[in-house]
């Protein structure tokens, strides 16, 4: 049998969006109504450690209260023809709902928590009980939210080059091609390999890049009938 090709996609804010996740690049700020640095910063979270754990709680029950979309679905389908790895921004478990088989988070998982006193330690949350406070202890270790806070390192982001610099293809999904991670990214990809970018409103595209003008759900269905063709 031909070895599959290796489908590597990045995703964003933009692809959650439309099932109702919002986020704090939604808002200048403000994350629902909370200043983004109390609740998502490596201070914030020393300053008062209970109020990130209710905000973490809240988006969790946001969180559960959501379903995958047509654009989480649609890249799932993907593997059928390709060997599809997800890079994904976000902290939501629709790529792993909507059933996509390899998931890799930059920015850690809002259904886990993670050990205070062991960054290598971290436990899912059971959706019936997934509520934590500085109090919590699982498995005798007190827990923090396992995100990755602002100030903090990015200890995946080295793992996700690898895999980039290893795409035949790289696709990149509702995020910001001038921000950090998607620019970095987009570094280690080899020369020739087609990068394909959807999003409804793409600002500075370097050259080279195929541009799906639309939103996420619309732009991967668009995108798959495009590699179908190739294929």
């Amino acid at each position: 049998a031909m070895t599959k090709k290796r489908l590597v996609i990045s995703t964003g804010a933009g692809i959650s969006a439309e099932s109702g996740i919002r986020t704090f690049r939604d808002a200048d700020g403000l994350w629902e109504e909370y200043p983004v640095m109390d609740v998502c910063s490596a201070d914030g979270y020393r300053r008062d450690p209970a109020l990130v754990h209710r905000f973490y709680n809240e988006r969790r029950h946001q969180l559960l209260a959501a379903a995958p979309n047509a654009a989480h679905t649609g890249l799932v389908a993907l593997e059928e023809m390709f060997d599809v790895y997800i890079i994904t921004q976000n902290v939501d478990d629709l790529h792993e709902r909507a059933g996509s088989s390899r998931v890799m988070h930059l920015h850690g998982e809002l259904m886990r928590a993670r050990a205070v006193d062991d960054d290598t330690l971290t436990f899912p949350l059971a959706p019936d009980a997934c509520d934590t406070t500085p109090d919590t202890v699982i498995d005798g270790h007190r827990v923090r939210p396992h995100i990755v806070f602002f100030q903090e390192a990015v200890p995946m982001f080295e793992p996700a080059t690898e895999l980039v610099a290893e795409a035949d293809i790289f696709v990149i999904i509702g995020t910001s091609l001038a921000v950090y991670p998607a620019a970095a990214l987009l570094h280690y990809v080899r020369r020739g390999v087609p990068v394909y970018y959807i999003d409804p409103a793409p600002a500075a595209v370097p050259a080279g890049v195929r541009v799906i003008r639309a939103r996420a759900t619309e732009g991967v269905a668009i995108l798959a009938r495009e590699l179908r063709d190739m294929a």
